[in-house]
């Protein structure tokens, strides 16, 4: 198994999406990149310590790579907005990639240089690419699997679930086939 930490904005978003992925074994959601240890979800939402949200992603690298998850990393959120995801404002909504190691460090810089020339977006990438510092998971046990605890909610309804079916329709493919049953059910319902 292999380990990725990423930051693209609001760690429920990016936590009910990549857990989808074929290969993706565990997602922690809770904290990196900040200055003060053990921070608590109220001190980094009140921007006192630096920290992005991000995620820690344990994964199969026979199932899916590095790169595999970088290609979703960039499509999931928007990487030309600093400090910005919609309507979540502030320092620990930015956009970063958090690497272990040289090999994913240039894994990093590649995808980015390629994603820059894709033209997909049409704004400059902002996204930080560092070296990946102590990861805090989120103390508040609420933090972990939150959309599926709270599917009713406002958020995850109108923030969380039109991400989800996004990398759902670019990515089939790499979606587990417990969740594709799923995802289309909510597609129909949306549609009615």
């Amino acid at each position: 198994m292999e380990e990725a930490i990423i930051a693209a904005g609001c760690f429920w978003c990016t936590e009910a999406i990549f857990k989808r992925l074929i290969g993706v074994t565990q997602v922690e959601v809770g904290f990196t990149g900040g200055s003060l240890p053990e921070p608590t979800y109220k001190q980094v939402c009140h921007g006192q310590t630096r920290h992005a949200e991000a995620i820690r992603i344990t994964y199969d690298p026979k199932k899916i790579s590095y790169w595999d998850i970088l290609e979703v990393f960039w499509r999931a959120h928007d990487p030309t907005t600093r400090n910005r995801q919609g309507e979540d404002i502030g320092e620990q909504y930015r956009s970063a990639i958090f690497y272990l190691n040289p090999e994913q460090q240039q894994i990093a810089l590649k995808s980015k240089e390629l994603i820059e020339q894709s033209g997909i977006f049409s704004d400059p990438i902002v996204t930080e690419i560092l070296p990946a510092t102590i990861f805090y998971p989120a103390k508040e046990e609420y933090h972990q699997n939150y959309y599926e605890n709270n599917t009713d909610r406002g958020y995850c309804i109108f923030s969380i679930a039109p991400k989800i079916n996004k990398i759902h329709n670019l990515f089939e493919e790499k979606i587990k086939p417990e969740y594709q049953n799923l995802e289309n059910e909510n597609r129909t319902q949306e549609t009615l």
